[in-house]
């Protein structure tokens, strides 16, 4: 084994043994067995906190299944490591420098989900797009960051769901939204909230022309209607319908199944139309509304924290966060972490992975 190697294999077998002996592994399979014996319960889907429960238990299982494997696969390194003890054997050399590159990655992985410990953070997500101001240019570049998100979700196996996309007049699309199901993902994704700025020369423009476009990402927590983390009374709720006027049979065109909800509190309205039934709209609205509600109690409590701190908390939505560069040069550069890279085309092919992972641990 050459002497590179060995020096990284024993420092990610150390970092691996301080990582586990740090993790109460016990207290979390308690949780997550009883959490499972509720779920048996004749009655259990009737119950208004149903789906923290399952979703609680769906992030102790992820959580636990990585430790699993962090620590088998931390033994099998062990026990090849010492095979190699005054002994010479290519085979074994060459099957531990193929492992490497996984078990640091997944290593990484356990260790920043430590980092994922704000109240929502193992929730799912919803992710939304919205091109900015530029017209067409604006519009394409919405798309481009639609196929980037998408690409992502599919590179870390994420289940993700379509729920609605306004279409572009000549390209691109006006705004898109996803529901990601998937333990973890709005603590990925959440610091990606922001405006993402394009540079690149127009293929709108017979002149090329440099062309620079906006478009903003919005991330809020997934959270199911009939959740009770986030209480809302009947009463601070106004409803409004009307006809949907879209695609999706006749139905949407003759019956108020577009439902526009206003939280009296603070006056946020959210508008939903893309179901077929006004019942499944009030459901959709509803999730919308606790999403809002608990992204802007996580931003309150990030801010009183940070007060405490001495520090200011910049609200995302509006904020640049990230510029891609196409011309005259090649660049993608996060404006918060400094993390930046010139393989733009990788990037917008969904590898965002390193700029997220410098977001959890900065930001």
């Amino acid at each position: 084994m050459t002497q590179q190697t060995r020096e990284k294999t024993t420092a990610l077998l150390a970092k691996a043994g301080q990582l586990l002996a740090s993790l109460d592994i016990d207290q979390n399979q308690t949780e997550l067995m009883s959490l499972q014996q509720q779920t048996y319960l004749a009655d259990f889907w009737d119950k208004p906190d149903a789906q923290s429960i399952t979703q609680r238990a769906a992030q102790l299982q992820t959580k636990l299944d990585q430790i699993i494997a962090i620590s088998q696969q931390t033994q099998d390194l062990q026990a090849m490591v010492e095979l190699l003890t005054g002994v010479d054997d290519p085979g074994i050399e060459k099957e531990i420098t193929s492992l490497l590159p996984k078990f640091e990655n997944e290593l990484e992985n356990l260790e920043l989900n430590q980092f994922l410990n704000s109240k929502y953070d193992g929730y799912g997500a919803i992710l939304s797009i919205h091109s900015g101001q530029g017209g067409t240019e604006a519009m394409d570049w919405a798309e481009m960051l639609q196929r980037m998100y998408l690409k992502f979700f599919e590179r870390r196996g994420w289940t993700h769901k379509f729920i609605s996309q306004s279409p572009g007049e000549e390209a691109g699309i006006k705004s898109c939204e996803y529901e990601i199901n998937a333990p973890y993902a709005y603590g990925f994704l959440k610091h990606e909230a922001g405006t993402h700025r394009l540079v690149r020369q127009s293929p709108f423009n017979a002149d090329n022309l440099r062309q620079t476009s906006f478009a903003s990402v919005e991330v809020l927590p997934l959270i199911e209607a009939s959740s009770t983390e986030i209480e809302i009374k009947d009463s601070e709720l106004e409803w409004q319908f009307s006809r949907s006027g879209g695609a999706g049979g006749q139905n949407v065109n003759k019956v108020n199944t577009a439902v526009e909800l206003t939280y009296l509190p603070s006056g946020i309205v959210v508008k939903c139309r893309e179901e077929r039934s006004q019942v499944q709209n009030k459901e959709r609205a509803l999730k919308k509304l606790k999403a809002i509600l608990a992204k802007k109690e996580e931003l309150k409590q990030k801010q009183e924290l940070a007060l405490v701190k001495g520090k200011h908390i910049q609200p995302t939505w509006g904020t640049q966060i990230r510029n891609y560069v196409l011309h005259p040069y090649q660049l993608v550069k996060d404006t918060r972490t400094q993390y930046e890279t010139s393989d733009t085309a990788c990037v917008l092919d969904g590898d965002l992975e390193q700029f997220i992972r410098e977001e959890i641990r900065k930001l």
